[in-house]
Order: structure tokens, then C-alpha cells, then sequence
């Protein structure tokens, strides 16, 4: 009975070994029969209940098992390493090598054919994809490299004396013999050099190291490195082996080919480098152009990715030296000379500010540290007569002062320096216009720059600082009072190191001087900060008492009016003998000479007054052209739609949103008509202003269109709103950029004229002219178009002479596009007050309608209400407490008083002010008293009205003076009126 006995189970014997077996192979059998019969997710989940009961050991086992019934011999490093690190061991290998592992397998092909290798090995040589690939698309670099390859003209040196002939003059038989000799002797003893080397390097090669070719490719990094005695054997070899070298192409016989160059060129230190080098003709071919681009410039980064290919682009800081800026540019030309240099900087039509502290111009073109710098820069520019020249994208041809500076600067360095001459308004539009004395066929802008590109950011240039111009004026306030308070601290500080607390408070004039005087400084931002704080302050102490030689100090000009003054008289005493001969030179000259001089002199000004009218010519074709875009791309197709009862907008929105503009089309077609064919037969006699005061007689268009202005505004949005269709056409047709029917646009405006009644031919592409402009947008160019006239029609009676029978026209033209261009402000005006108000009345809580005709805001005044706790005592006595803070907007004919608060937002620095509605009262029905300082109060005031009284107190007192001065006149004006 005891072989019975069972353990674990009632069913497994503790001591029969047989029934024991027995029993376990029926269980085995039991379990492969149910494993046989479930599926394939129940037995992996039956496999995983039994290895995660099993021991290591028995783990083992089964890795045991797999490993010697599947062996793993080789696996493919791709299919086991993540994709980066396949790639970047890819990325060692040649195109040629790459290529025989396209065939490996098909992993291997997809991963050799990938954009991220093949891409740096056609940029390496210049070979760039005409277009940019999608995002599906595979192999387009690959096969752009192969493309390029098959394309090369390879020839063997023999082909190539075969078929380009060989520059090298013909050896005679003793030089030839001569030559293979020095040849035979300099390879024996570089062989023999050789032979020693293996020899050392045999003597300490590791034992693991086989013998094989392949050894010394595939040596590890782990390998022992050689001793220091052999290493300088070594390396003594290796001098001595170039040294060998060096010597025996010295003492080669040095033949002159054709060219004058030697057969035999000086290696340096890099072979290649210093070939190159001699070689004339390759390195002017290898000469790049290089655009310097000022971080000054808005939206720089966009500049930058309008650079063309191949041309080399450096952005540089604005507050380094002349030093760092020539050391950019060194470094950027790597020893190279540049075929042309173009500067695009801030500046205007006198001077270019380059730098911070350098605004070059005529005055400080000659300092010391300025010139020796455009000499250097010129130097690494090729020369004129080598097609150098350097391009400032600054309008310096647009003025007298900017055409000296390219003067001295062409005589000072021995380069072409050439800037554009527009002067028409707009954001770095002048580059886009005529250069001066552009000698190459196309504008220095499309050497450096893609033009569909330039356009795009100029136009967006244009938009952002038109809204830099809204948040300087909202910032203003604030700069100016943290200006205070920075030279008031500057102050501080001086006189707290060098005074005692009594001198301070002796010197309280003092300080307040020096703190105007800073804030004076920091506006002029003069060259010389010393000698005008110094009479600035003279100026100040002018206003009380006189110079001891009895001239009075200037009181009634500005400190820049002082200083110039102060210069002027500084350089007197130096300019006396230069004064006294140029007396003597101009007494000497003839009569001729002076005739000479004025003929150079007209003709001169003849050339500037036909280059301003060409820019009036090509500005008014542009500005035409936008014109049609309108028409073309918007009012065609919407009219087309009308036509075909398939309309998108009414006949009554159409009428409303394009009858005046094309109005102003036809008006403006007929004007630039009149301009071609009168510089078709362009002379210096010739007249434009008649036909300019002809198109100023018939501006009355452009008052209906500007009258219906907002009106259109309305009708667009309203309709985009309303009419899905609408939203639709506008979203198809708006910023929509189309670069190269953008580059055809800009070549046909500054290239060809189309005939006379024949508009663009952008029919059939209409769709593609408008670029990157929305239809507001192009609603807007006709009321920025009177500013270019203005600056256009100055500089063209600025070059007409006094005598000419044009001038008095041009005066009158201009007089009528001046008072044209002021109802225009005028109606901007009116328009900001309006949106002005409803801004206002947006953010005052409870406000009640502010728009009404004639109303605009005057002045915002923050004050503190107080309560006097006793009244019947006299002011000087009287207690205040502060229980409220108001806000006081006084507007022409009303004074609206709110209650001002202020709110924080979690977790943010910033804060928000809120107002609430109080009371108005009407200007005329208001009382101010005064109340005097005390005390106990200072900086308060009464205001009343019929219903309430205020007691209001200002932080400063300068603040409560400006605002009672300024709400007493408009109480007296509303009062007059």
C-alpha cells in the first residue's frame, strides 16, 4: 500500500517510478492534444503562461534548444540597427559604392537610394534640383547626381591633347631624356623610402594583425598605437618623402606655355589650393557675388531666403565695429575675391547708416577709421576694369549728397560703387527701380537676389511698418517715461558719487539740466555726445544770463541747431588759409572755364530730370498694372459668372465694389499713354507738368471712389459672410504667390511698353498676376499713390532750371495733387477718429454711443478722487483721502469721467485695465478750481459740474498743469463755438 502514496496530486505515486511515468506521459499526451486543438492566439497565450512559470535554467534550455537546431550564421545590420545609424554608416560610402549596394537587397536599395546621402553630394559640386520635391516622392536627388555625371565631358589626358590640343611648348629629345632620367631617380628613392617604412611599421605590427591588403583598411580603433621612437621615424620618413618631392619639381626644367604661366606651378601646403591660386583664369571664374545684409533690416530672415544660389550671404549685427565687419567678410570669402559686393543696409537718400555710430556720408566719409575701412572692403572687390563694383541698396542716387559719396568712395577704393535713384514712396522699393549707371543689362537686385522672392518681402516689409507705425504711437508714452526715468537714475547716480547729500539738494537745478540734457542727447544721437551735452547746458544757462563777451547764447533753437553752430565756429580758425587760397584760385579763373563749368552743370541736372520722369513713367506703368489686376482677376470673372446665370454676386454688389475703380483705371491708362509718348521724344525742352496738371483736373474720380470707400470695404465682407460662393472665389484668387508670372510682371514692368490700347497680356493668366495681394489690399494702392506723385513731381522741379517754361507747371501740378493728397489725410483722419471712439466706447463698461459728427478725442488724463473729510476749514488745512481712481477723456464738446480699475490674470506678469461708465457733462456747462498745495495735498484740482463735483489730484505737477491748460481751451473753444 505504501507505493500508493501519492504526492503533489491524488494522481501521481510517491514511490512507484513506473505508474509515475506512466501517468505523466498520459497528461503529455492529454495536453498535445488540447494544444493541437486550439488556435493559434490560445496557444501563444498557453506559451506564455509556461515561460513565465519557468526558472532561468530552464529558460536556458529552451535558448539552448533554438540555438543549435536554427543557427544564426549573418544578419543584415539594416534590419536590426535603427534607420538613423543605417543611414549614417551609408553615408561614408562613395556614390559608386552606393550604388553596388542598391543591389544588395531590396532593404539595402531603399535605404542607398534615400534624398538625406545624395543631396550633400550634389550640393558638394553645385548641382541643385531645378524644383523642390513632394513629399512622396523618392530617389530625385539620386537621379539628379547620375543626370549630372553623364553629362560630365570626361577625357583621358591623351583625348584631351587630342582634341583641345596641349598648351605646352614642344621638349626637344636631350629634354625629354633628361626628365625621364630625374623621373626614374625620384621614383627609385621614393620606393626606397617606402620599402623602410613597411619595415618599421612590420617591426611593431600586432600579432593579431594578418597580412593581408585588407588588414590595414579595417585596423581598429583599438589598436596599440606606435612607440614614440618609431612614430618620429615615422614622421621623419614622411618629411623626407615630401621634401623628395618638393625638391625634384623644383629642380624640373620650368617651361612658359602660351599663357605665360608656368607648366610647373608652386605646391603649398594644400596641392589643390595653391594650383588654384596660380591659375588666373579659374580663380576669376571662381570669384562669387557677396550681399552683406544689416540685422537693421525688418524681416531680414525672409531676405535671406531670397538669396540666389551660388551667391555668398553674410547677416551681420548692427552694434559691432568696422573691425568685426571686415573680419565676417574675410572670413566669408576665404581668401576669395568677390566678383561684386552689395550692401543692403538702413539709410537714406544722403547717408547709409551701416553701422551703429557710423551713418557714412559726405561729412565723416574721410575720418581715419572710416576710410582706411572702404579701402580695405575695396580690396576685396575685383577692380573695375575686371567687372567689379559694389551695389549699396540704399536710394543714395536720388540726391547730391548720395551721388558725392559714390563718388569719393568709387575715387577712394578703385570700384564701381553704383545705389538705386527711386524716390518713390513705399517700403525698400527703391531697390526695385533704376540704378545708377547699371552697366550689365539687368538691375544689380537679380544678381543677388530671386525677384519673385524680393517683391514678396517688400511687400510685406511694407505692411510691417505700417504696423510698427501703430505700436510706436501706442508705445510712445511709455518710452518717454521710462527715458525720465533712466537719466534720472544716471543722474542719481553721478551726483550721489560725487556730491553729499547737501551739495544735491543745493543742486536740484543741476540734476533736472543734466537730465534734459541726456534725454536731448538721446534723440539727436550725435557722433561728438560730450561737446553737445556741453552746449546744451550753456544753452540752458543761456536763458538767465549772457556770455562775458557779450553774445548772447542762442535761446530759440534746438541743441542740433547749437551744436552745428558751435562746429561751425570751431572750424573757423582752421579754414582761414585754406579760405585765403581758394579766394586766390577763384580770382584766377576765367571766364571760359566758369562757362564750361555751367554747360557741365545743366547737363547734369537735363540727365536727373530725365531719369525722375523715366522712374514717374515706370512707377505710373506698375501702379496700372494693379489696376488691372483688379479688373482682370476679379471683376472679369465675376461678370463672366453674371453673364452665364451662374452668378456669384449680384449686378448691384459688382457696381458697388468695381465701378470706381475702373474708372480710376481709365483715368490713370489715358495718363500713362500721355507719358510714353511724350519720353518717346523726350529732350531737355520737353515739358511733363502740362500733362500732369491735365490729369489733376480730372481727380474728381478718385473723390468717388474714396467717398464709397468704406462703403466697399463693408460690401466685400458682408458678402464673404453672406455668399458661400463668394467666400469661395476670394479664397481661390486671394494670396495666392505664382513666383514666376510674379517675375514675368516684374521684368515686363522695368523692360518692355505695350501698345497703345492694348492692355497686359494677362488675360488667359489672370488668375496668375495678382501674386501675394488680396483684393483690400489692392483696393488701397490708390491712396498711397498721391505720396509718390508728390515725392516725384518735387524731385522733377527740383532738376527743371528756374528759366524752363515747365517749371511753372510743375508748381501748379503740384499744388494740386498737395491739396488732393490733404483731403485724402483728411478723410484717414476722420476715419481713425471714428474708429477711435468706437474703441473707446468698447472698452468704458455701461458707455453710452460716442460717435457723432465732428466729435474726436483730445486728451486721457489719469487722476486720483479724493473726499475732503472736513470742507468748512480752510484748504491749507483741509485732510483728503483717496477712495477712488478715474480716467478723464476729454473730447471737443463733452468731458466723460469712469472709474478705473485694474485686473490680473493667473499666472502672468501682465495686467489689464478696466473702466466704468460715471457721467459725462457737457464742456461749457463745466467749473475748474483750483486747489492750492498744501500739506496735506498736493497736485489738485476741482472739476464741476451741474450734478456732481470731483476732487482730483495728478501724480506730477507738470501733469496737472498740461491738463487744465489743455481742458481750459477746449471749455473756451467749445464756448465760441
Amino acid at each position: 500500500m505504501e507505493s500508493f502514496h501519492t504526492r503533489f496530486s491524488a494522481w501521481t505515486p510517491f514511490s512507484n517510478k513506473s505508474l509515475n511515468t506512466q501517468l505523466f506521459q498520459e497528461r503529455v499526451a492529454l495536453i498535445s492534444h488540447w494544444f493541437d486543438l486550439w488556435t493559434n492566439k490560445q496557444r501563444q497565450e498557453f506559451l506564455l503562461t509556461i515561460f513565465l512559470r519557468c526558472t532561468k535554467s530552464q529558460l536556458r534550455f529552451v535558448q539552448d534548444w533554438f540555438s543549435e537546431r536554427m543557427q544564426v550564421a549573418k544578419v543584415d545590420f539594416s534590419t536590426v540597427l535603427p534607420r538613423f545609424i543605417s543611414l549614417y554608416i551609408f553615408s561614408f560610402l562613395s556614390p559608386k559604392d552606393l550604388c553596388a549596394a542598391a543591389q544588395v537587397s531590396w532593404p539595402w536599395k531603399f535605404l542607398t537610394e534615400q534624398d538625406c546621402l545624395w543631396m550633400p553630394k550634389c550640393v558638394k559640386f553645385g548641382w541643385f534640383l531645378p524644383y523642390t520635391p513632394t513629399a512622396n516622392e523618392y530617389g530625385a536627388w539620386k537621379r539628379h547626381y547620375i543626370a549630372c555625371v553623364s553629362h560630365l565631358d570626361w577625357l583621358t589626358p591623351r583625348e584631351a591633347a587630342a582634341t583641345y590640343g596641349t598648351l605646352n611648348e614642344p621638349k626637344t629629345e636631350d629634354e625629354e631624356l633628361l626628365e625621364r632620367q630625374r623621373e626614374k631617380c625620384l621614383r627609385k628613392r621614393i620606393w626606397e623610402e617606402i620599402a623602410l617604412r613597411n619595415k618599421e611599421l612590420f617591426k611593431v605590427r600586432p600579432p593579431w594583425v594578418s597580412g593581408t591588403c585588407c588588414s590595414s583598411v579595417l585596423k581598429p580603433r583599438s589598436q596599440p598605437r606606435l612607440s614614440q621612437t618609431v612614430r618620429e621615424r615615422v614622421g621623419l620618413h614622411e618629411a623626407l618623402e615630401k621634401q623628395l618631392v618638393l625638391t625634384s619639381l623644383e629642380i624640373l626644367p620650368k617651361r612658359s606655355n602660351i599663357s605665360g604661366s608656368h607648366s610647373y606651378p608652386l605646391l603649398s601646403k594644400k596641392y589643390s589650393h595653391g594650383v588654384h591660386k596660380n591659375d588666373n583664369s579659374s580663380s576669376y571664374a571662381l570669384r562669387p557675388h557677396f550681399i552683406l545684409i544689416s540685422s537693421r533690416i525688418p524681416a531680414y530672415e525672409m531676405l535671406v531666403e531670397s538669396v540666389k544660389a551660388g551667391v555668398v550671404s553674410v547677416v551681420y549685427e548692427h552694434s559691432i565695429t568696422l573691425e568685426s565687419l571686415l573680419y565676417l567678410i574675410e572670413k566669408a570669402l576665404d581668401g576669395r575675391k568677390a566678383h561684386s559686393m552689395g550692401i543692403f543696409s538702413d539709410g537714406d537718400s544722403r547717408e547709409i547708416n551701416l553701422l551703429q555710430g557710423y551713418k557714412i556720408g559726405v561729412k565723416n566719409l574721410l575720418r581715419p577709421e572710416v576710410r582706411d575701412f572702404w579701402e580695405k572692403l575695396g580690396s576685396y572687390v575685383a577692380t573695375e576694369e575686371e567687372g567689379g563694383h559694389v551695389d549699396f541698396f540704399v536710394p543714395l542716387g536720388a540726391s547730391e549728397a548720395g551721388t558725392e559719396v559714390l563718388s569719393q568712395l568709387s575715387q577712394l577704393t578703385g570700384t564701381f560703387f553704383t545705389a538705386p535713384t527711386g524716390i518713390a514712396t513705399g517700403s525698400y522699393q527703391h531697390i526695385l527701380s533704376d540704378w545708377l549707371g547699371s552697366q550689365w543689362g539687368k538691375a544689380p537686385s537679380s544678381i543677388y537676389f530671386c525677384e519673385a522672392k524680393l517683391q514678396t518681402w517688400s511687400s510685406f516689409t511694407d505692411f510691417l511698418e505700417e504696423t510698427l507705425k501703430t505700436v510706436r504711437k501706442q508705445l510712445y508714452p511709455l518710452f518717454k517715461e521710462l527715458q525720465k526715468s533712466i537719466s534720472g537714475r544716471m543722474i542719481g547716480q553721478f551726483m550721489f558719487d560725487t556730491m553729499g547729500m547737501t551739495n544735491i539738494l543745493n543742486n536740484q537745478e543741476t540734476a533736472q539740466a543734466l537730465a534734459d540734457g541726456l534725454m536731448e542727447l538721446s534723440k539727436d544721437d550725435s557722433d561728438k555726445p560730450l561737446e553737445f551735452l556741453s552746449y546744451f547746458l550753456l544753452k540752458k544757462r543761456g536763458k538767465k544770463i549772457k556770455d562775458f563777451e557779450g553774445n548772447v547764447i542762442p535761446t530759440k533753437c534746438d541743441p542740433k541747431t547749437t551744436f552745428s553752430l558751435f562746429m561751425k565756429e570751431r572750424s573757423v580758425v582752421e579754414d582761414n588759409s585754406w579760405d585765403t587760397k581758394s579766394r586766390l584760385s577763384k580770382n584766377d579763373l576765367n571766364v571760359e572755364a566758369l562757362i564750361n563749368l555751367e554747360r557741365i552743370l545743366q547737363k547734369d541736372s537735363a540727365e536727373k530730370r530725365t531719369r525722375v520722369v523715366r522712374e514717374l513713367l515706370q512707377s505710373e506703368r506698375k501702379y496700372v498694372q494693379m489696376l488691372e489686376i483688379v479688373r482682370d482677376v476679379y471683376f472679369a470673372p465675376l461678370k463672366a459668372a453674371l453673364s452665364s446665370n451662374r452668378a456669384i454676386l449680384s449686378a448691384a454688389n459688382i457696381q458697388i465694389l468695381f465701378s470706381d475703380i475702373l474708372q480710376i483705371l481709365s483715368l490713370n491708362r489715358q495718363f500713362l499713354d500721355n507719358l510714353r509718348d511724350r519720353l518717346q521724344e523726350w529732350g531737355p525742352a520737353h515739358c511733363v507738368g502740362e500733362i500732369v496738371t491735365k490729369f489733376g483736373s480730372q481727380l474728381n474720380t478718385y473723390t468717388n471712389f474714396f467717398n464709397n470707400y468704406p462703403v466697399i470695404l463693408k460690401t466685400i465682407e458682408k458678402c464673404r459672410e453672406m455668399i458661400p460662393a463668394f467666400r469661395t472665389f476670394l479664397k481661390r484668387h486671394d494670396k495666392t504667390i505664382v513666383t514666376k508670372m510674379l517675375r514675368y510682371v516684374l521684368r515686363e514692368s522695368t523692360a518692355g511698353t505695350p501698345q497703345r490700347g492694348h492692355s497686359w497680356a494677362f488675360r488667359d493668366q489672370s488668375s496668375l498676376l495678382y501674386a501675394s495681394y488680396s483684393l483690400p489690399e489692392l483696393l488701397l494702392y490708390p491712396s498711397r499713390r498721391f505720396e509718390e506723385y508728390l515725392n516725384l513731381l518735387y524731385a522733377v522741379r527740383l532738376h527743371t532750371p528756374a528759366e524752363h517754361v515747365d517749371r511753372g507747371n510743375l508748381t501748379t501740378a503740384i499744388d494740386q495733387i498737395k491739396k488732393y493728397k490733404g483731403y485724402i489725410d483728411q478723410m484717414k483722419q476722420n476715419i481713425n477718429m471714428k474708429d477711435h471712439l468706437s474703441d473707446i466706447q468698447r472698452i468704458i463698461w455701461g458707455c453710452p454711443t460716442l460717435s457723432e459728427v465732428n466729435r474726436y478725442l483730445i486728451r486721457v488724463q489719469d487722476v486720483a478722487q479724493l473726499h475732503c473729510c472736513d470742507e468748512e476749514i480752510s484748504f491749507s488745512l483741509r485732510l483728503y483721502e483717496h477712495i477712488h481712481d478715474l480716467s478723464l477723456f476729454l473730447f471737443n464738446d463733452a468731458l466723460l469721467v469712469s472709474s478705473r480699475g485694474t485686473s490680473h490674470t493667473p499666472f502672468e506678469r501682465t495686467s489689464k485695465t478696466t473702466y466704468q461708465f460715471i457721467t459725462s457733462v457737457v464742456l461749457h456747462r463745466l467749473l475748474i478750481e483750483n486747489i492750492p498745495d498744501s500739506k496735506y495735498v498736493k497736485n489738485a484740482f476741482i472739476l464741476q459740474g451741474p450734478k456732481y463735483k470731483w476732487i482730483c489730484a495728478t501724480e506730477v505737477e507738470d501733469e496737472k498743469f498740461l491738463w487744465l491748460s489743455v481742458l481750459r481751451n477746449a471749455i473756451k473753444s467749445s464756448m465760441e463755438k
